[in-house]
């Protein structure tokens, strides 16, 4: 009897340990969660820092250089020949740079983006980059693990760049004869489509039908105005909203069927 008498009180002792537990438990993760927020908000302000005086500097270079040689070399350039330059291609290409800050960003993450804007080449290296890195990890877009594995994936891409143009300048003359051969000439050629094509495969399977309509469109629309060509950037736009309608439409099929 005695013993049954305090079944009940150590009920309730272990009741009141297992409560105890929980709400450490759960105090340790909200303090783990609040490390991690505090850690990353630390982390993209510096990024903004130093990414924000990398590019001021980089403009500062890129746009001082040509005037700093004019200068040393007495040949200043025209200014009046400058201006009349920008206003027939600088126009174009200002718009463009709008246009792949408002698409790429979202995708590269702050670290990622200052790193592949500054180091150039984006769509031939760093894009293709970040996103098999991207599928690789298996990380989403706008989350803090795309934003590490954008800007390790940049940053390796651009030192990996760095280091086989080092050597492609020493290997020039003597690799000269191998490059100017007539049997690889049409492979240095197609070296950016087969690439794109690779890259692009990967996302057209995962949706054959809304994939299919705008690289018929863009397809013939190249054929027709092959001038097109060498504006990729800006029909990044016409693509990517006929992309957009048609994925809303589908979705609107799916959600009513």
């Amino acid at each position: 009897m005695g013993d049954s008498k305090k079944a009940p009180g150590t009920m309730g002792q272990n009741g009141n340990i297992g409560k105890t537990e929980n709400k450490e438990n759960f105090n340790c993760e909200n303090t783990e969660n609040i490390e991690r927020v505090k850690t990353l908000e630390k982390y993209s302000g510096r990024t903004h820092i130093l990414g924000r005086f990398a590019c001021g500097v980089t403009l500062l270079l890129l746009v001082g250089a040509p005037f700093l040689i004019g200068k040393y070399l007495g040949g200043m350039p025209d200014l009046k020949a400058v201006a009349g330059g920008f206003v027939s291609v600088g126009l174009v290409w200002t718009v463009s740079s709008f246009v792949e800050f408002l698409v790429y960003t979202p995708m590269l993450g702050s670290g990622g983006s200052y790193l592949a804007f500054i180091t150039g080449n984006l769509i031939n290296m760093k894009i293709p980059c970040a996103m098999n890195a991207r599928d690789i990890a298996g990380t989403k877009a706008g989350t803090p693990e795309n934003e590490i594995i954008s800007t390790l994936s940049i940053a390796t891409s651009s030192l990996v760049t760095i280091i086989v143009l080092a050597l492609g300048v020493m290997l020039l003359v003597p690799l000269q004869p191998i490059l100017q051969s007539p049997v690889l000439e049409p492979a240095f050629e197609n070296v950016v489509p087969a690439l794109f094509g690779a890259m692009a495969y990967q996302y057209y399977r995962k949706n054959i039908k809304l994939s299919l309509a705008p690289l018929i469109v863009m397809s013939i629309l190249f054929i027709l105005v092959p001038s097109l060509t060498s504006q990729t950037s800006l029909m990044i736009l016409p693509a990517g909203a006929l992309s957009i309608i048609l994925a809303w439409i589908m979705f609107k099929k799916e959600k009513t069927a």
